[in-house]
């Protein structure tokens, strides 16, 4: 014979229970006008009179106008890129500052290869912004946001994720050109 369970009796008469049945409805007081308002939504909309003392309306700019101080993470983006480049050069910043405008060239030319079909909205960029840009979407290499690109190229060489050195070369000869704070971390804020 299979055992029998046990049960407390003394806590089941202690716990509510919940009833589904008519008497558990929750419902929100209403008057009789909130209730025709919401069987009619279009006979019952009536539009608001503007009022006598705000008769002209405020004209809203459409885009926002440019901050005049930059944000906090391009800040904190900025500091990080200066501690980097005043890091001592390593081997590979002596190799990356060898490469050549012909061998960027190269570089992207064999990326583009890779891919089924051409880069749109991208024909205005330069040779430079389209090879971090790339570097930026690579997830391969850790997270692009928060961070400066300099510094995240060298934490992903740190960690033997072997980064293009190409993209080393845009950012140490940008000399202060190239951005340091990644695109999709500029859409973001």
């Amino acid at each position: 014979m299979p055992p029998t369970r046990r049960t407390n009796t003394a806590a089941r008469q202690n716990q509510a229970t919940l009833s589904f049945g008519s008497k558990s409805r929750v419902t929100k007081p209403t008057t009789q006008t909130q209730k025709q308002k919401s069987l009619d939504p279009v006979t019952s909309f009536v539009p608001e009179k503007p009022s006598t003392d705000t008769a002209q309306a405020e004209q809203v700019p459409v885009t926002p106008p440019e901050p005049s101080q930059p944000h906090v993470a391009e800040l904190a983006v900025r500091q990080q890129a200066k501690a980097e480049i005043q890091q001592p050069w390593l081997e590979e910043d002596e190799k990356a500052s060898k490469i050549t405008e012909q061998d960027l060239k190269r570089y992207w030319k064999q990326e583009e290869e890779k891919r089924r079909a051409p880069r749109v909205h991208q024909e205005d960029l330069d040779l430079h912004e389209k090879i971090l840009r790339h570097f930026d979407l690579s997830s391969q290499y850790g997270p692009c946001i928060g961070i400066a690109r300099l510094k995240r190229w060298r934490r992903a060489n740190m960690l033997d994720l072997h980064p293009p050195l190409e993209v080393l070369a845009v950012l140490l000869k940008g000399n202060g050109d190239a951005k340091q704070r990644a695109y999709v971390d500029e859409l973001m804020s």
